[in-house]
């Protein structure tokens, strides 16, 4: 099951069934069509937000999992599990009606996938090794493999910044778009999700409850226990 909300008022406008496993999302540009890895049918959804209605599906794979799309709306990247052998790569042009390019084998069992902003670079996290992978976006190139901390990484982007986290760790590194790190930050343990906004980094604590706010440099600004486990957070734009 799928739920559509509302914005600002977060009230329920559509409930969509019809699936096995949804797992993630990503949201077009135009902001009216949106993806959703199904990990049971193994497959890429694509659906009307503002009309609640599911418009086309495509088999990827198995497992399908964390999903991101690139600036221009023109291409899916899908992770095939948590320890995914495969990405799968979507075309997106006919919003509609996804279809399958081809699939990717990365050079380690993949967990997190992220366009970087202006789509040049798609990041790749690990779930078995101490790295993450850069690719070209256009190609499918493999650019470089670089060194991170221990699996799950996830991803956040802002600007030309690369922000990704690592639970197990516990730390968040900063890097350029080309793969250059510029900063390595402590914490909290098991701080596995990611997100930015309003020039703030949000890390979320799973096993320590706590939330770790830090500035786009990567600088720690402030950590608060704020539950008994908390699993992602993100950063709400109010309009004035």
């Amino acid at each position: 099951m799928v739920t559509i909300v509302r914005s600002p008022s977060l009230s329920v406008a559509h409930v969509l069934r019809g699936f096995g496993e949804p797992r993630y999302t990503a949201g077009h540009p135009d902001g009216r069509h949106a993806y959703v890895s199904d990990a049971k049918r193994g497959e890429v959804v694509a659906l009307d937000v503002l009309t609640g209605r599911v418009l086309g599906r495509v088999a990827v794979g198995p497992l399908a999992r964390h999903i991101t799309i690139d600036s221009s709306g023109r291409t899916l990247w899908v992770a095939l599990g948590t320890k995914a052998e495969e990405i799968a790569v979507v075309d997106v042009r006919h919003r509609a009606r996804p279809r399958l390019l081809r699939r990717l084998r990365p050079p380690f069992l993949a967990h997190d996938v992220g366009f970087a902003p202006g789509g040049r670079h798609a990041w790749v996290s690990s779930g078995a090794v101490n790295e993450v992978a850069l690719y070209s976006a256009r190609t499918g190139r493999l650019l470089a493999r670089i060194p991170a901390d221990e699996p799950p990484q996830h991803f956040t982007f802002k600007g030309q910044l690369v922000y990704h986290a690592s639970g197990e760790s516990g730390t968040l590194r900063v890097h350029a778009a080309d793969g250059r790190l510029l900063r390595l930050t402590r914490i909290p343990d098991e701080s596995y999700n990611v997100q930015q906004g309003r020039g703030w980094v949000v890390t979320p604590g799973l096993g320590t409850g706590t939330l770790c706010v830090l500035n786009s440099r990567g600088h720690i600004l402030r950590t608060e226990k704020i539950a008994r486990s908390s699993h992602d957070a993100c950063v709400v734009l109010a309009a004035t």
